[in-house]
């Protein structure tokens, strides 16, 4: 196992969020970021690959995980997806990166889609995972086809008190049942969920996580602060920068289909690529092919 790079701390807007870095200062940024349940654990196979390469790499913790705080009470606890895509606006801004080559699952997916949709001058290339991860909230309370809906289990539960309740008590257990069924054959998982399973003892992260999955089904306001970069995503807006989407054949929250219905929303070089035997948490579970569409991005760059 990779050694775990020293941990760093900038402040933004609303964070002081914590980061792991690795390279040359000077390098070609890239900033890999994590999804829910997950944290930066899940780049350990590449950021230090991408280091050699030269590149500076950054791998920040998410609002609600790990060391990231909250820089005062009055800041909402939000979870919605305009949130996470203003964080990842300020990590850059407060590091004063440019522009830089991200990649993404899950939430941090769903940060890198929106600032690639919104900033592409901030964005040289996007390694998203499960392709297009901004979400239709104007069409989330149409239900989706019976398969779909037992999957999103989780997000149902906590629409409820009980939901908050569970998560509260049993966030570990919670997060580890996430990972096996979500990453079905993936024999390694069990054995590394410990190295992950700390960044949920968060003050913040249920309280996160539970706005993360009211508000995207219109069931929680969100951060009033927010809203114009809501407004922004409610069109749906097309992502034109150099762009690949990695996903899991195996992967037990949305399977990958056998036609992209994300092709749309690529206007500019974009290539989907599934990963047999892979499931959700796409980096840990293919770091070989995480790493290698990262770097092909920056070959275009």
């Amino acid at each position: 196992m990779p050694p775990v790079a020293p941990l760093l701390y900038v402040r933004t807007s609303m964070l002081n969020v914590a980061y792991e870095a690795h390279g040359r200062e000077d390098g070609a940024p890239v900033i890999l970021l994590h999804g829910f349940p997950y944290d930066p654990r899940g780049y350990d196979e590449i950021a230090p690959a991408l280091a050699e390469r030269g590149c500076r790499v950054l791998v920040p913790y998410l609002r609600g995980y790990g060391p990231t705080r909250f820089i005062d009470d009055q800041v909402m606890r939000s979870g919605q997806q305009a949130a996470l895509a203003k964080d990842l606006l300020d990590f850059m801004d407060a590091l004063c990166i440019p522009q830089a080559t991200l990649a993404g699952y899950d939430w941090g997916g769903r940060a890198a889609c929106i600032v690639a949709a919104l900033w592409p001058q901030r964005v040289c290339g996007l390694v998203t995972g499960d392709g297009y991860n901004i979400q239709d909230i104007a069409k989330s309370l149409k239900p989706p086809a019976p398969q779909t809906e037992h999957r999103l289990w989780y997000q149902f539960y906590f629409h409820t008190q009980r939901g908050v309740d569970g998560l509260t008590a049993n966030r570990r257990e919670f997060c580890e049942l996430l990972w096996r069924l979500w990453s079905p054959t993936w024999a390694e998982g069990p054995g590394l969920y410990g190295r992950t399973a700390p960044s949920f003892d968060n003050p913040d992260f249920v309280e996160v996580v539970i706005h993360s999955y009211r508000h995207r089904f219109m069931y929680a306001p969100g951060d009033p602060g927010l809203e114009a970069i809501e407004q922004a995503l409610a069109p749906q807006p097309p992502i034109s920068v150099p762009t690949i989407s990695l996903c899991g054949a195996d992967d037990g929250v949305g399977p990958a289909s056998a036609v992209d219905d994300d092709l749309e929303h690529f206007s500019g070089f974009y290539r989907r690529e599934v990963l047999a035997g892979v499931g959700h948490n796409i980096p840990q579970e293919a770091p070989q092919a995480t790493l290698k569409a990262i770097c092909a991005l920056l070959d275009r760059a």
